[in-house]
């Protein structure tokens, strides 16, 4: 008689599941997930700094009929900044990212040129409508910065999560995971706007 015992695969079963619970099976999409959802929050930001100029341009315009070019300059910034879209599947290139990045860099130059216009009319500095505006979009701003912040960590950690062991065996061999690109600012971001009168 032999003395090797067969195992039933139902014994089997838990030992597999209690190792591929560490492989990333479960943790690999989550991470994703949040990364993804952390990117919805940033064009959330975005949509809202875009619904936001109009009502600023038509506030200006008002005022300043002789700044046309700069109002010219933000709703082209704002219509190219809203045409470029990119969604989840697009953060693992970071050429499509970067676009989409550069573009909205673009978008607040322009309205950093325009609250620099708006400095040439005190009655205008002066309007409730102005103040309110310029409120909100400094509030919109500081959104960005957070859910820009939120999301590079999200993307981070994924990142992260997909280049360890023991995850990153589920991450290669269950999801065929790639690096997400986080939100890099661009170049012109280093230098401050330059303010003249």
């Amino acid at each position: 008689m032999s003395s090797v015992r067969r195992f039933s695969p139902l014994l089997l079963a838990p030992v597999a599941a209690l190792s591929l619970s560490a492989c990333g099976l479960n943790s690999v999409p989550a991470a994703q997930e949040e990364a993804k959802a952390k990117w919805a929050d940033v064009q959330t930001q975005y949509q809202r700094r875009a619904d936001l100029i109009p009502n600023l341009v038509n506030t200006v315009k008002g005022f300043a009929t002789q700044e046309k070019s700069v109002l010219v300059e933000v709703t082209e910034a704002r219509a190219k900044a809203t045409s470029i879209q990119i969604s989840a599947a697009d953060l693992q290139d970071p050429a499509k990212v970067k676009a989409f990045s550069d573009a909205q860099a673009q978008l607040g130059k322009s309205i950093g040129r325009l609250m620099v216009a708006s400095e040439r009319y005190p009655e205008l500095k002066s309007s409730q409508n102005f103040m309110a505006l310029q409120s909100q979009l400094e509030g919109t701003e500081n959104r960005i910065a957070i859910a820009r912040r939120d999301y590079n960590e999200s993307v981070r950690a994924y990142n992260t999560l997909i280049r360890t062991f023991p995850d990153a065996i589920g991450a290669k061999v269950f999801h065929g995971a790639q690096p997400m690109a986080p939100f890099e600012a661009s170049a012109a971001a280093a230098n401050a706007p330059t303010v003249s009168f």
